[in-house]
């Protein structure tokens, strides 16, 4: 009985000793925690009392923190030291180079591209100015992600994860995963539809998935030699897009002038409900709520010392220019596909095309019925309508574009998708097991829509999982304007009073144009029962938007809607303070 005594004194004397040394890590020395009305937030800037103040921060050592290995940062990229320059170093600029031009092959990927091939097909040059406007809010948009990122050192997932209750962050996972399966199963079918164009028919839709579906996972495994060359596959392959795209730009020739014209003078002439639809959908493929999730994750791959204001500070800077000239880039390239499209097919019908393609000897003439209709073209058929045109080289080297487009776009929803579990579910399960889940989540659906559907006939596919994305943006668009509001967890980088009200109105435009390009497509349905499932879902779906937001205006300031404190957001806390989810 004595032994057994002495075993558990010296049993209870180690987990003391345990928990003491763990708490010491974690909360550092007696010190600090002894200093009344002081602590650390998760930013590393010492706060005195409990109303942020810009003049009571002052930069301290930052908190140990293991964060544990997770995809894409098993490295962290140094920032190099230039005490020669003050204001702008492109060394420095250099060593925050890729997660911009990450986070851009979104807007470049297949969805974006029929999107900009149809725009010029029906609109001609007119709709360029909503594309430019697209993108720029898409920047300030991405703007506030980065930011997320950089000063939390958590993505937006991991933020919800950590603010929202039980209930509404496993429906807020569940929406941004929706958004992600539709996003990847346009990009996925895209690739496969570049296969069978290089393959004249020979390789099948599904055929080409399962390609799609091996190399993804190839591919992704890249960065275990290093992160950087990772990026620098990224980089090749916006390459091979411009170079693709911008080929058919000069080898079509549009007028400059129009070109020009269409991109800054907002207006569009003669245009009907058409065109209008039109410009709705270029928005909705541009802001996409995958990418805001995708680029608060990417920026957590430098080595940044977030206990260094000044660093933080210069981090935030350095990205918004790399995120510039990133969307510059996919900008350029979205444009050189309107162009072609515009100067080449706006006006022209479905007789013309397929007199054309009869004359050439093309095998896909059937595409086209026999009548005056207004020419109606998709990936497919505008590589094909191509080849027609402009002969056999146009048609694969678009195949080409489209292949890279789809291929790089397919990784890039590969990791949203995975930072999007792990940070709302807070999984800590191993690489291999991750990839596997996020590629059969959206696999699964991608293959049966292969092997069901045929390769000429993917317009309505398409248009369905346009809608469904444009449902869910609202669910990155709320959260990421909510958080970087907060002064509790962005302290002095948070939102100031200009971008909290152009931020909420830019949020509540974007949102509306895309619900009403939801409206459009469920009255189009013209069946009874599918409009009261719509309403049902509609009454659902618009009160958790109004939940967000109200939880929103809370942030933003509106204490007034804060019935009984019941909307304020919990302390933060660190990111190795958080229980895990192990497989």
């Amino acid at each position: 009985m004595k032994s057994h005594t002495v075993a558990r004194s010296e049993s209870v004397c180690v987990c003391v000793q345990l928990y003491i040394w763990t708490s010491d890590l974690l909360l550092g020395s007696a010190s600090d925690a002894d200093t009344p009305g002081a602590h650390e937030d998760r930013t590393g800037w010492r706060r005195a009392g409990s109303r942020p103040d810009p003049d009571l921060y002052s930069p301290v050592s930052p908190l140990p923190q293991d964060e544990p290995v997770s995809t894409y940062f098993e490295e962290k990229v140094p920032i190099p030291v230039d005490d020669r320059a003050k204001m702008f170093s492109f060394r420095k600029l250099w060593a925050f180079t890729g997660p911009g031009f990450l986070m851009s092959i979104a807007y470049l990927d297949p969805g974006n591209i029929e999107s900009d091939l149809q725009s010029g097909a029906k609109a001609g040059f007119k709709l360029l100015w909503v594309l430019l406007g697209a993108t720029i809010i898409g920047l300030l948009l991405q703007r506030l992600s980065a930011r997320l990122g950089v000063v939390t050192g958590m993505h937006l997932a991991e933020v919800c994860n950590r603010h929202y209750p039980t209930v509404p962050r496993i429906i807020l996972w569940l929406m941004v995963e929706l958004a992600i399966i539709g996003s990847d199963m346009q990009e996925v079918i895209g690739c496969a539809i570049a296969f069978n164009l290089l393959s004249v028919g020979r390789i099948p839709l599904w055929a080409g998935v399962l390609i799609t579906i091996i190399d993804t996972f190839v591919f992704l495994f890249l960065d275990k030699y290093g992160l950087r060359k990772l990026e620098a596959f990224f980089g090749f392959l916006i390459t091979i897009m411009a170079l693709s795209f911008g080929f058919e730009y000069v080898r079509v020739a549009p007028d400059q002038a129009e070109v020009l014209k269409g991109m800054f003078v907002p207006y569009c002439s003669g245009c009907g409900p058409v065109q209008l639809e039109q410009a709705v959908g270029i928005v909705g493929a541009v802001i996409m709520p995958h990418n805001i999730y995708l680029h608060s994750a990417l920026v957590k791959s430098r080595d940044i010392d977030r206990g260094n204001k000044k660093e933080v500070k210069e981090a935030n800077k350095y990205y918004f220019i790399e995120s510039s000239i990133a969307l510059f880039v996919s900008f350029l390239i979205n444009v050189f596909v309107v162009a072609v499209f515009a100067e080449a097919f706006y006006g022209r019908t479905n007789m013309e095309v397929g007199q054309q393609c009869n004359a050439t000897g093309s095998p896909q003439s059937n595409l086209f019925p026999a009548n005056n209709d207004t020419l109606e073209v998709d990936i497919y058929k505008g590589g094909v309508v191509l080849g027609c045109f402009f002969g056999p080289a146009a048609l694969y080297i678009w195949a080409i574009g489209i292949l890279a487009a789809g291929q790089s776009s397919t990784m890039t929803g590969t990791y949203s998708g995975q930072f999007v579990m792990e940070g709302f579910l807070n999984l800590r399960w191993s690489r291999f097991a991750r990839v596997l889940l996020t590629r059969s989540i959206a696999i699964f659906p991608t293959l049966l829509v292969a092997v069901f559907q045929d390769v000429r006939h993917l317009t309505g596919m398409n248009d369905f999982l346009n809608v469904l994305q444009s449902m869910q943006l609202p669910f990155a668009l709320i959260p990421i304007l909510t958080f970087t509001s907060l002064t509790s967890l962005m302290n002095d980088f948070a939102n100031g009073l200009v971008w909290k009200i152009s931020g909420g109105v830019l949020i509540l435009v974007v949102c509306a144009i895309n619900m009403y390009f939801v409206v459009v497509y469920v009255t189009a349905l013209n069946s009874t029962i599918l409009y009261v499932c719509s309403a049902l879902l509609s009454i659902a779906y618009l009160s958790f938007v109004i939940y967000l937001g109200w939880r929103c205006l809370v942030a933003l300031g509106v204490s007034r809607l804060d019935f009984r404190g019941s909307a304020r957001f919990p302390p933060a806390v660190l990111i190795d303070e958080q229980p895990e989810s192990d497989s």
